[in-house]
């Protein structure tokens, strides 16, 4: 048996970089590069925090700093769509032509959460709703208010969501865009092309697009990794796969070095590995502050493995049990994760906010890096649209 091939970490660091669309930060004012950058992603997580900007406009400006939200809003707005939104690891913007692979999460998803929609709605409602989207169209929860309002115990929600939430969640109803972060819920014969609609895939189909898209976009991984990547695979499935793709020749066995302090793992990667690292783009050296929710952070197990990088969101952590704060960018510089800053776009006030800046232990804010800092927090303040920029020394901290 052939020895696995080693990456090492350096190079392990250069490939999620470029996987993940973040090797490559040329500014291009056009929205005909918002498509094919979520394509490259293969989904951009959604998320209704606004610090600075919602999740999906930041990780977009994170590859792409001439970008703005309006560009994805006029996309959102085309027909025939060129994105639906439903979930993977959480609800997110998809490509619309991958809609097929989501059959089988539908059919999966209304048997999972069937006891949670009857807690929360129930037959007469479920069918009240449908009846009235059948009839008036797209909707807004808010116009369903008058068949049951905000009276439930789950996030204030009523009867009416819930329903909405269930048909939606199980691939009747459809989402293509939203008015301000409203979903906008419409049948899914009226808003997915008939195509999408209609093809018929298998489990095993789905399952084997599935790996192989996630390892398009991981470049190496492990069955865990293929398996969360769309949160379409069990980590059975996923290895069956892997074992499936080997008799083929398919795949190769490679070992990712570790960042300092951490352990080297196996995983897996196509044969073609050696000439892909070859290729990899030189790590880019500006300075950028990533959302939490970025693809680079998706699987934090990997960022704190590759990058030596340990992140939590602290949106749901109690204020006193806080270490860093309530919604931390991380701070990529090159091909490293060197810090994290706590900004808030404070709009009335028209200002960028900088709360609080802390480190990687080793490393300093020394001139240089200062200048890079300053200089991507003048790019998130034209991003949010205020004019000056606060950051006081008090900002900085330790530990």
């Amino acid at each position: 048996m052939a020895a696995p091939f080693i990456i090492p970490n350096e190079k392990a660091r250069a490939l999620v970089l470029a996987r993940t669309g973040l090797s490559d930060a040329r500014a291009n004012s056009s929205a005909a590069a918002v498509a094919p950058l979520i394509r490259k992603l293969g989904y951009v997580q959604l998320d209704p925090i606004r610090v600075v900007e919602r999740a999906h406009h930041h990780i977009l400006f994170a590859r792409n700093s001439a970008y703005r939200p309006k560009q994805l809003e006029r996309l959102q707005a085309k027909e025939p769509p060129l994105f639906f939104e439903n979930w993977t690891h959480d609800s997110s913007l998809i490509p619309v032509e991958f809609y097929p692979w989501w059959q089988h999460r539908f059919r999966a998803t209304r048997k999972r959460i069937a006891r949670w929609r009857e807690r929360f709605c129930d037959d007469r409602i479920l069918k009240a709703v449908r009846a009235h989207v059948t009839e008036h169209g797209a909707v807004r929860a808010r116009d369903l208010l008058h068949l049951g309002g905000r009276t439930g115990p789950w996030w204030g929600w009523g009867p009416a969501k819930a329903a909405l939430e269930f048909l939606w969640r199980s691939g009747e109803l459809a989402v293509i865009q939203r008015r301000g972060f409203e979903k906008i819920y419409d049948l899914a014969e009226c808003s997915i092309p008939a195509n999408l609609r209609e093809r018929k895939v298998t489990q095993r189909d789905t399952i084997e697009w599935a790996c192989d898209e996630a390892l398009q976009r991981l470049g190496a991984a492990t069955p865990k990794m293929l398996a969360d990547f769309w949160d379409h695979a069990s980590i059975a499935e996923a290895k069956a796969w892997i074992a499936a793709e080997k008799k083929r020749g398919r795949l190769l066995d490679v070992v990712l070095r570790g960042a300092a302090g951490h352990r080297d793992f196996a995983a897996i990667a196509r044969p073609d590995i050696a000439a892909q690292i070859a290729a990899l783009p030189a790590r880019p050296a500006r300075l950028r502050a990533l959302s939490p929710f970025d693809p680079l952070l998706r699987d934090r197990s990997r960022a704190e493995r590759i990058f030596g990088f340990a992140y939590r969101i602290e949106v749901y952590v109690p204020h006193h049990k806080r270490k860093h704060g309530y919604y931390v960018f991380p701070l990529l510089e090159g091909d490293r994760l060197v810090g994290r800053i706590d900004i808030k776009a404070e709009r009335e006030q028209d200002r960028l906010l900088v709360k609080g800046l802390w480190m990687e232990e080793g490393l300093s804010l020394g001139k240089q890096r200062r200048a890079k800092l300053e200089q991507e927090l003048a790019r998130q303040a034209r991003f949010a649209g205020v004019r000056d920029i606060v950051f006081p020394n008090s900002a900085i901290k330790t530990g």
